[in-house]
């Protein structure tokens, strides 16, 4: 279950509640849950018998206590608590039913991962100055909120710029709107399409344009075409590359990491645990077992050292984060919050591929454990590909 699925179990929780009378309250159009915070109990946490408890006249905690009624005997809930005031604290039948179910969607839905209609009911319209950050900043807002299922519209002061069309950018209406609309306001950029595409590139100028927030200046200079760590365009663009090159390393080897391609497990100290699963499911299951602590290489018993944080596990509550930070920068329209989760993803990317390679070495042959990281880092290589083109920023399968 991921976090999208247990939102809408929750809210269908408070629909059947309603329906039954058990709840005199508006069913809200959508209903939050946050990852469990430091010290709380549970996977997930919901505050909604907060949100209601004024409406329906009753106690937050009698609230919860209706909700949990509906929502515990629900498919992918292990249990549901009540703590504090009336929040709903879920923890998921195991760990890696929602890592499974994070991989089959990114599997199934490719660079559309995250895409939804949570939002097909809304119909926008903005407007913006006739300036470069204004015009690159309201085209990617335009994008996601159509990822989320709205209808847009973008306007201008006046006739845009020719180079705006090498970015990418398309306006619908030009000149003052006959009644006040949203405007689109960033921090302007201080100078024109043409110089910093003549310097920078599409793909850079707008890294650059969307990277920070709306109300903070662009940082515009040439260490945006530094093809180093230190560059988190690079970074982003190097990962994706690499989790490509990882697929076409292992097609060499003669695997890969679909749930049907079979193998023959290697034996060797500090194996996989799940390496003799079923094909469907060892693919899936091993990236979460098999960094539990243990790492299924060879030279890893001769490590004396307590094993490190498991490296799949960041990595894996990114991708499952995914879509919630492509909804929130929709409804903010901040195409900056996407930027900073591709940031993330790459780093925890390649700190789980430095701990963990996908592709076996040396005398090593491919095993399930090679295939179930190969997985992992092929969706990763996926939901990166999927926010730099919501950015409208290219992703080179060779860098």
């Amino acid at each position: 279950m991921t976090p999208a699925d247990l939102s809408r179990t929750v809210l269908h929780a408070v629909r059947r509640a309603v329906d039954e009378n058990a709840l005199r309250a508006p069913v809200p159009a959508r209903v939050r849950v946050e990852r469990t915070r430091p010290g709380g109990s549970g996977d997930y946490a919901c505050a909604v018998a907060l949100q209601l408890a004024g409406p329906a006249e009753m106690p937050a905690l009698e609230v919860a206590r209706i909700l949990r009624e509906r929502v515990a005997a629900e498919p992918g809930i292990g249990r549901v608590e009540i703590t504090g005031p009336g929040f709903l604290s879920f923890t998921l039948d195991a760990p890696s039913d929602s890592d499974l179910g994070v991989l089959h969607a990114v599997r199934e839905q490719g660079i559309a991962y995250g895409h939804g209609g949570a939002l097909r009911d809304e119909i926008l319209q903005f407007h913006h100055a006739r300036e470069v950050r204004a015009a690159v900043t309201a085209h990617a807002v335009r994008r996601l909120l159509v990822s989320q299922g709205a209808r847009v519209r973008i306007s201008c002061d006046e006739a845009g710029d020719p180079e705006w069309s090498r970015l990418g950018v398309t306006v619908d209406a030009y000149g003052t709107p006959p009644v006040p609309l949203p405007r689109i306001r960033p921090v302007p950029a201080g100078t024109t399409a043409g110089e910093l595409l003549e310097r920078l590139g599409a793909d850079a100028v707008r890294w650059g344009l969307l990277r920070p927030a709306g109300h903070d200046r662009a940082p515009l200079g040439d260490d945006l075409l530094v093809q180093g760590e230190a560059n988190p365009l690079f970074r982003v663009r190097y990962a994706h590359a690499r989790a490509r090159a990882l697929t076409r390393g292992a097609a060499a080897l003669g695997f890969t990491s679909e749930p049907g391609d079979s193998l023959e497990p290697v034996a060797h100290e500090g194996a996989d645990p799940t390496a003799h699963k079923g094909a469907a499911l060892a693919p899936y299951e091993s990236a979460y077992a098999a960094h539990k602590g243990a790492e299924p290489l060879a030279h890893a018993a001769a490590t004396p050292s307590p094993p490190p944080e498991p490296p799949a596990r960041p990595l894996l509550d990114l991708l499952a984060d995914h879509p919630g930070v492509l909804l929130a920068a929709a409804r903010h329209r901040a195409p900056d919050r996407v930027a900073r989760q591709l940031e993330a993803v790459a780093h925890a990317f390649f700190d789980f591929h430095d701990s963990c390679p996908p592709l076996p070495s040396g005398d090593e042959k491919p095993s399930a454990a090679h295939r179930s990281r190969l997985a992992l880092a092929e969706a990763a290589g996926t939901v990166l590909a999927g926010g730099l083109s919501l950015l409208g920023i290219s992703a080179p399968a060779h860098l």
